[in-house]
C-alpha cells in the first residue's frame, strides 16, 4: 500500500529594527523575546542571522514544517500580525519562501 505523504517547509527571513537599543545587551534582549515567543507559539526553529555587531538591528530566519500547507500559511500570517504588534522594534523587509 502506497502512503502520499507530503511535506511543506515555509522558511521565513525579516530584519528587525530596534530604535531604542544602546547595546548590544539591549538587543539581544528584544532579539531573545522575539525568539523565545516564535519558539513557544509556534514551534519553530529560530535564529539570528545577521547584523549580529550591530545594536539597533537584526535578521531573523525562522523555519516551519508541516504536513498542511493551509496551517503553515495560517502561521506565517498569524506571526506577522504579532511581530507587527510589538511596540519595541519594528519589522523590515519581512519574506516568505516555501521549500
Amino acid at each position: 500500500m502506497l502512503h502520499d505523504h507530503r511535506t511543506y517547509i515555509v522558511l521565513i527571513s525579516f530584519d528587525v529594527l530596534i530604535d531604542g537599543a544602546n547595546s548590544l545587551k539591549v538587543k539581544r534582549s528584544v532579539v531573545n523575546r522575539i525568539k523565545d515567543r516564535v519558539r513557544a507559539r509556534f514551534n519553530a526553529s529560530v535564529a539570528e542571522i545577521g547584523y549580529l555587531d550591530k545594536w539597533q538591528r537584526a535578521a531573523l530566519g525562522i523555519v516551519m514544517i508541516s504536513n498542511e500547507k493551509q496551517k503553515l500559511q495560517k502561521d506565517v500570517d498569524t506571526l506577522q500580525a504579532m511581530l507587527a504588534g510589538l511596540t519595541d522594534m519594528s519589522i523590515n523587509d519581512f519574506s516568505v519562501e516555501w521549500l
